[in-house]
């Protein structure tokens, strides 16, 4: 093709509501990274994150390191793992949530995941569907936004209130609920707000949401980093009252963000899950083949014993 047979317009382009919605403290520090004056030899010193590779007192501990390296040398894993996961990694995941829970949790309700990202977009991406919507925090953690706007899952937001440490506006989420709201979304610790939520307010949203006839994502990747009067408590505690989807991660508890290994679990012990249908049969269809399940293979999770 010569410079005389181009087409005037080229078809393709970026998603413009992704690209608005994915502002993220990466994403802003990457920008300011490449403004820097190239001439300035002055150190720059990250205030955005805590990278344990950047900061070397940010370390895990030995046994993991050497638990996967010899996981790899036995050359027991270089085959596709399980799409659900290996059996001992989600062994050890259940048992880890169940020390916090008043029932306990099977390896069949975990799922392992490339961090707790593509948990995030395994679980929007399963729950779209036509005229669907979902039920997200403001503030929030924008690739929520940004995975609802790629899998056409309607967002309707509603608020925190700063006044009440931030606590769910719960009189919001029922203004916002209709016959086709599928889920509601906390991030417990919040990220970006940081508070911690009461164990008596977890079981007010836990009684709206079962009100509602909807279930709750909830986000526990900073789980247990708790530093303020409130202690932390997981929203599988109340399963009981209304089925819930724990999203999490390895990677900021213990210090290995890089690992990408994280799971979804069914905190669901009366069945609902299983009683409405096949829908969440399709989270093991949709996921791939999780290579990061050496990591808990043979550290015998010493890590999640912390």
């Amino acid at each position: 093709m010569d410079n005389g047979d181009r087409p005037k317009k080229w078809g393709f382009q970026g998603n413009a509501e992704l690209n608005a919605s994915s502002i993220s403290v990466r994403g802003v520090l990457n920008l300011v990274y490449a403004n820097l004056d190239k001439d300035d030899k002055q150190p720059t010193i990250p205030l955005g994150r805590a990278d344990p590779t950047e900061f070397p007192s940010y370390q895990t501990t030995r046994l993991a390191p050497d638990a996967v390296a010899k996981a790899a040398f036995s050359y027991n894993f270089n085959c596709y793992a399980p799409t659900g996961g290996v059996a001992e990694a989600r062994r050890a995941v259940a048992k880890h949530l169940s020390k916090d829970f008043p029932y306990q949790l099977s390896p069949d309700d975990v799922y392992i995941t490339v961090g707790c990202t593509q948990a995030i977009e395994v679980v929007v991406s399963v729950l779209a569907r036509p005229n669907a919507n979902i039920l997200l925090p403001k503030p929030s953690y924008p690739h929520y936004e940004a995975r609802t706007s790629c899998s056409n899952l309607e967002a309707r937001h509603f608020d925190l209130i700063p006044e009440r440490g931030w606590e769910v506006d719960l009189d919001s989420v029922e203004a916002l609920a209709d016959e086709n709201t599928v889920a509601m979304v906390i991030i417990n610790p919040s990220n970006p707000c940081g508070n911690v939520f009461m164990s008596q307010h977890l079981k007010k949203i836990a009684e709206t949401a079962s009100k509602l006839g909807i279930f709750v994502i909830s986000d526990e990747v900073y789980s247990h980093l708790a530093f303020g009067s409130n202690p932390f408590v997981p929203m599988g505690v109340f399963g009981s009252i209304v089925p819930v989807l724990t999203l999490g991660s390895i990677s900021k508890r213990w210090l290995v963000p890089g690992w990408r290994l994280g799971w979804i679990v069914t905190c669901d012990p009366n069945g609902i899950f299983q009683q409405s249908g096949q829908e969440f049969g399709l989270i093991n269809g949709y996921l791939p083949h999780p290579r990061a399940n050496l990591s808990l293979r043979h550290v015998d999770c010493p890590m999640m014993r912390v």
